[in-house]
């Protein structure tokens, strides 16, 4: 007996929720309604036009059904809601977001869903898993860590340049880091969303504590997008090597005349960050093994990036870096200012990250600044 498609409200339409939806209405296991905010009318009249290294070209793209709003979008009820947006706690709540879902009069008409937050980040659950227990509701939330290579590069036009997306999905338990066991069902709740997903195209992995995986995963944005946001240059700055004569040109590289010193004080600077990242995982309860937080990330992460950025093709701009040159709100609370945070909770020293933080807040500040007059012009 064939299951009846699961219902399925994507909030954020951006590069990575265009990506989503779309590989979760090719599954043909999700019915897909999307909020499209700032660009429903854009999409509603054109779709998107979706760029892939994987799925080719695709113009005039839509999902199942397109929402202005959360409100226009709370009138049915949904198995599970995405959250792709994001995470901006310093400027918006998740709960405030999602408000018309997370009330009484929709709970009292068609319960609650479960929501599933693939935003970049740590902490970003709390919030809204502190509106549900106001609510009176079990938080349902699922907690994600992703990878994926996609930027908007016009408006309703979407560039997806990785060949595979994996996507690690976990039960979020409120403070608890070291529970390492699904029940039957948190299982099913879980696999529930991971098999669209995986039939849409997405290599989803059900973990039994996600916690470690979204470290592991924020260890890359803190240190090679923040670096990337505060130089203003993509990550193969640091790594690819100069174009060979007679070959295609391609900008940036690390430069030959002065790369000694990148590799001198650079890329050492970047290692300690990346092992400060391991210190919070071992106060956070995470064991040195394969399937807790192996200290051997620190020297992998570097040889990956180093991998994926010596590639001549490689034109993925960090979406921090790509919304800072945009003068728009970057993620720097959720993706450095929760490491800071949280380490001080755990009397972790993280001075190099401090740094970072530091640094970014002034982009944040004028990002607001910006933001704010626009609104009152």
């Amino acid at each position: 007996m064939t299951s009846s498609p699961k219902e399925i409200l994507l909030v954020g339409f951006g590069a990575i929720g265009s990506i989503y939806a779309f590989c979760l209405n090719r599954s043909a296991l999700a019915r897909v309604t999307v909020v499209a905010r700032s660009n429903y009318a854009l999409i509603n009249d054109y779709g998107v036009h979706i760029k892939s290294r994987r799925y080719g070209d695709i113009p005039g793209w839509k999902p199942d059904r397109l929402c202005k709003s959360v409100s226009d979008a709370a009138n049915q009820k949904y198995d599970y809601v995405i959250v792709t947006s994001k995470a901006l706690p310093d400027i918006i709540a998740t709960s405030t977001m999602l408000l018309p879902l997370i009330s009484s009069s929709y709970t009292e008409r068609f319960g609650q869903p479960t929501y599933a937050l693939l935003q970049n980040g740590l902490d970003v659950e709390k919030d809204l898993y502190d509106s549900l227990m106001a609510l009176g509701e079990k938080p349902k939330i699922i907690s994600t860590s992703v990878y994926i290579m996609t930027n908007i590069t016009a408006p309703g036009e979407v560039e997806h340049l990785s060949m595979t997306d994996p996507i690690f999905l976990g039960i979020y338990r409120h403070g608890d880091y070291t529970t390492c066991v699904n029940s039957p069902g948190e299982t099913n709740v879980l696999e529930g969303l991971a098999v669209p997903l995986s039939c849409g195209g997405f290599q989803a992995q059900v973990v039994p504590e996600i916690q470690r995986k979204k470290l592991a995963k924020n260890m890359i944005n803190v240190v090679f997008a923040s670096t990337a946001t505060l130089t203003n240059y993509t990550v193969p700055a640091l790594f690819r090597p100069a174009p060979e004569k007679g070959s295609a040109s391609y900008d940036p590289y690390l430069e030959p005349k002065t790369a000694s010193s990148i590799n001198e004080y650079t890329i050492p600077t970047l290692h300690a960050m990346l092992v400060e990242m391991v210190s919070l995982a071992r106060a956070l309860g995470f064991p040195d093994t394969d399937d807790g937080f192996p200290s051997s990330l620190v020297d992998e992460t570097i040889a990956n990036q180093r991998r994926m950025h010596e590639d001549p093709q490689n034109s993925h701009v960090p979406s921090m870096l790509l919304d800072a040159r945009n003068g728009q709100l970057i993620e720097v609370e959720a993706i450095v200012g929760s490491v800071v945070r949280i380490a001080h909770e755990r009397g972790v020293s993280v001075t190099r990250i401090e740094t970072l933080y530091a640094l970014l807040l002034v982009i944040q500040n004028q990002a607001v600044r910006r933001k704010l007059l626009s609104s009152s012009s």
